[in-house]
């Protein structure tokens, strides 16, 4: 299934057990799927129109009064076009709001460089007390949705539209807080999120071929960072590649790095877009461009090693 079609029926199943929930959209229900939540909820599923401003500070008001507002619209239009909304009367005023972000980075495909968002983890990461989290397939969004809704506070859901492979089945053991361990290694961490961890999967493939055995740990919650995961895996392989759909400055490269200046100083490289602006093209043409292909991640992995080595 699509990761939209997943979270309208996750987010229809909360609000029939919890009354208090609330969906305010901007204009895109129709796009990120939730259409149908305003027949199933007529009096607490909204669409403001093109106002995104006013969607975050009517759900702060709406938190105020013991609601709980989940807001949705596209990724850059839920995080740098209302940067302040969210800073001042969400996070700041201390309300219990849900931010979901679609379509991040590359994968707003033709809607070209305006609705590409590779900042936006960096955007909301340096405000107080948010929690960032990309869910990288739709077994980890369900079992996501209920923790969120029981933690108090801003959280933001950077969530890929369509169908993505699964990484996890049904089974798995999922902590918000806590990173998820795909595979053990010894000779290298590789740090992943989002929709680049199928495609490290993928050059795991190649890397094994080379002798290398990766140690690969999905980030799903950048804000917090799981610090011991990073900091335990770094110490036992030496050597650290971060693999993310964002810019390679102010998201998962620059979380994991803080943790590691800290606790645990290796050699380190990164794999994301390289401080560029989006553009019109497809994922497979997207990822050529930006250097996000599994052939990447193997190049970039063996020269980290070259470092670890010296």
């Amino acid at each position: 299934m699509e990761m939209r079609q997943v979270l309208a029926a996750e987010l229809e199943k909360l609000m029939a057990q919890n009354e208090n929930i609330v969906l305010i959209d901007a204009d895109l229900s129709k796009p990120n799927g939730l259409v149908g939540l305003k027949n199933s909820f007529p009096d607490r599923a909204m669409d403001i129109g093109i106002a995104e401003q006013n969607m975050a500070c009517i759900a702060a008001g709406m938190s105020s009064y013991g609601m709980i507002p989940f807001i949705s619209t596209f990724t850059p239009f839920a995080t740098r076009r209302i940067c302040d909304q969210i800073a001042v009367s969400c996070s700041y005023a201390k309300q219990n709001v849900k931010i979901i972000g679609t379509d991040p980075g590359i994968s707003a495909e033709f809607n070209g460089g305006t609705h590409m968002s590779m900042e936006d983890i960096g955007v909301l990461r340096s405000i107080p007390q948010i929690v960032v989290f990309e869910p990288v397939d739709n077994n980890q969004l369900k079992k996501a949705l209920p923790q969120i809704v029981d933690y108090y506070g801003v959280v933001y859901i950077r969530a890929f539209r369509k169908e993505t492979p699964d990484i996890f089945d049904e089974s798995c053991d999922f902590d918000l807080f806590k990173a998820s361990k795909i595979k053990d290694g010894k000779d290298l961490s590789i740090f992943c999120s989002g929709l680049m961890v199928h495609e490290t999967l993928i050059a795991d493939k190649e890397l094994k071929s080379h002798g290398i055995n990766a140690e690969i740990i999905n980030i799903h919650t950048i804000k917090p960072i799981d610090r011991f995961a990073v900091t335990e895996s770094a110490q036992k392989t030496g050597a650290v590649l971060t693999v993310e759909n964002h810019n390679i400055i102010g998201g998962l490269k620059s979380a994991v790095c803080e943790v590691l200046m800290e606790e645990c100083p290796v050699p380190l490289r990164a794999i994301g877009i390289e401080d560029k602006f989006g553009q019109v093209g497809k994922i497979p043409y997207l990822k050529k461009e930006y250097n996000m292909r599994a052939e990447d991640i193997v190049n970039k992995a063996l020269e980290v090693l070259k470092l670890k080595s010296k």
